[in-house]
């Protein structure tokens, strides 16, 4: 355990260490409740499940889920009946579309001190839910009104629970897991079951137990709460849309992922590698120390486990056609224990702070950064916004920033111990992501979108959406908003950089990046016969 440099001065380390349950709740709460509920709703995916979810309200129908009056077979249900439910306890706003994560990741992270507590000691077990609770992806994922910090909860769920049963052989740990993996299925699908299955397989075949694997999967009880809790929604799908449901949410939304770049989301076989790098920040450092460690993580039997369970996310999805950078997180829960067994490695704090100081300086530099850059840049959209975004990234934006890198560089100097600077770390971290870059970034690219919205709705406007996807336009407009190209006389919500394509129009609304106007006449398309031979 550290100890303080001065002679006879308050050991910090330990009182953090003995009070980890508060040292905790401060953490969780700037992570994930902070600011929950006052930060736009972000488009394509919050905009999607949040607008999905108020369909469902809607037209009363719990079972199948809709987007823009379209089916929608991208996920289960079972987020969206979590978002209903806290809609209607407190109404239609971005806390009560967000709640269900929030409280997912909360419960995560609870599941995960318990876990690591009960494998090792209450040293690690809080260190990895530091790690976990501050991470960047973890913070953002947490308060995002979509179905992964829910799923990642059940895989947390069912993979502790797997590993003591196969410690304890007491049946209720199994059943727990079949209940883990259940609602898992109801949150986003197979993935729930196929990274308990392979990496369990993959751990008793290093073992040399393969008929106790097998004896365990195909356990009747097991078999019979899973088919209890996830079966009854699927089947009631299934019947309700048939072969659309077996298409659209096996095939297309599962299968084709894997196989197939889905939707645009593609990447190199190393896509993971810088996603992982940032992803863990402000602990990249700790993450370097563990991989240092790399060649021990087979030898200890826990360790093999956590390793497997990384190492098998990371690897198939990285050979995923599909990649998109929350899919790693599945695989974070075990990276974080072995970043937690690392930390007594560390011997500076240099590595502690480091990246929250990098990540600090950039985004001090952030806005000229970004104008030195425009020339190169060819999305006339993300021009506009920078182009547009000087008053928001002004004095006040790099003061903040400021008034936290000092405030880390003075934690860096503090004479106490390593876990000490990790909690402050942690806590200036968090306040810079959700209390100054989160919300600043909303303000340019989703508050526009959002006051287009609620004065749509207020002026009582029928608009179409062209050359926009964005989904949270019709939950703050409360209104299905067809997307096509407008007519003559209708009004059109679209990005600034289209009005180019409309020969005359009257302007409504407009902020930033994002125009109502109402279309007078389009601009004609050249004819293919007047097109020069290429």
């Amino acid at each position: 355990m550290s100890k303080t440099v001065s002679s006879g001065g308050l050991d910090t380390d330990a009182l953090i260490i003995r009070y980890g349950y508060m040292a905790l709740v401060l953490v969780v709460w700037l992570s994930f409740f902070f600011n929950l509920g006052s930060v736009p709703l972000f488009d394509l995916d919050e905009g999607a499940f949040s607008e999905a979810t108020r369909e469902m309200l809607k037209s009363g129908d719990y079972i199948t889920t809709y987007l823009g009056g379209q089916l929608r077979f991208d996920k289960p249900i079972l987020i969206y009946w979590l978002q209903a439910l806290s809609v209607k306890a407190f109404g239609l706003n971005e806390f009560a579309l967000r709640l269900p994560s929030a409280l997912a990741a909360t419960a995560w992270v609870a599941f995960l001190y318990a876990f690591i507590a009960r494998l090792y000691d209450r040293k690690t077990a809080l260190l990895a839910s530091l790690f976990m609770a501050s991470s960047l992806q973890i913070s953002v994922i947490a308060k995002a009104a979509i179905a992964d910090a829910l799923l990642n909860l059940w895989i947390a769920a069912a993979m502790f629970s797997i590993y003591l049963y196969f410690q304890e052989k007491r049946k209720r740990w199994l059943y727990l897991t079949y209940a883990a993996m259940a609602l898992g299925v109801l949150t986003k699908g197979p993935v729930a079951v196929m990274i308990p299955f392979v990496v369990t397989f993959l751990h008793c075949a290093i073992k040399r137990d393969l008929k106790f694997w097998l004896t365990t999967v195909l356990d009747p009880i097991g078999i019979a709460i899973f088919l209890l809790i996830a079966g009854p929604w699927y089947w009631m799908e299934y019947k309700a849309q048939g072969m659309k449901f077996i298409e659209g949410f096996f095939l297309k939304h599962n299968l084709s992922r894997f196989e197939n770049s889905f939707e645009g989301h593609s990447g190199s076989l190393f896509y993971y590698i810088p996603v992982v790098i940032i992803g863990t920040i402000p602990f990249t450092g700790v993450l370097f120390a563990a991989l240092k460690e790399i060649r021990t993580w087979l030898e200890d039997e826990r360790i093999r486990f956590l390793t497997l369970w990384f190492g098998f996310v990371f690897l198939f999805f990285s050979f995923s056609g599909t990649k998109l950078p929350h899919y790693v997180i599945y695989g974070y829960t075990p990276l974080f224990v072995l970043m937690a067994l690392a930390f007594g490695k560390i011997r500076s704090s240099l590595w502690i702070v480091l990246p929250a100081a990098i990540l600090m300086a950039i985004l001090l530099f952030l806005p000229e950064i970004a104008h030195a850059l425009l020339p190169s840049i060819k999305d006339d959209f993300a021009k506009a916004l920078i182009a547009s975004s000087n008053a928001l990234f002004s004095w006040r934006w790099k003061m903040e920033i400021s008034i936290l890198l000092a405030a880390l560089l003075i934690v860096w100097k503090l004479r106490q111990g390593l876990v000490t600077k990790a909690w402050f770390t942690a806590v200036i971290t968090l306040l810079l992501i959700n209390g100054t870059v989160l919300p600043t970034y909303a303000a340019l690219v989703q508050q526009p979108i959002k006051e287009a919205a609620l004065f749509a709705k207020k002026h009582r406007l029928d608009v179409v959406m062209w050359g926009l996807n964005m989904p949270s336009f019709m939950v703050y407009s409360e209104k299905i908003v067809p997307r096509r190209a407008p007519k003559p006389g209708e009004i059109v919500v679209t990005k600034v950089t289209k009005l180019k394509e409309i020969a005359r129009y009257q302007p409504i609304f407009r902020k930033y990046g994002i125009a109502i106007v109402r279309v007078e006449r389009l601009r004609e398309k050249p004819s293919s016969m007047h097109k020069e031979n290429p």
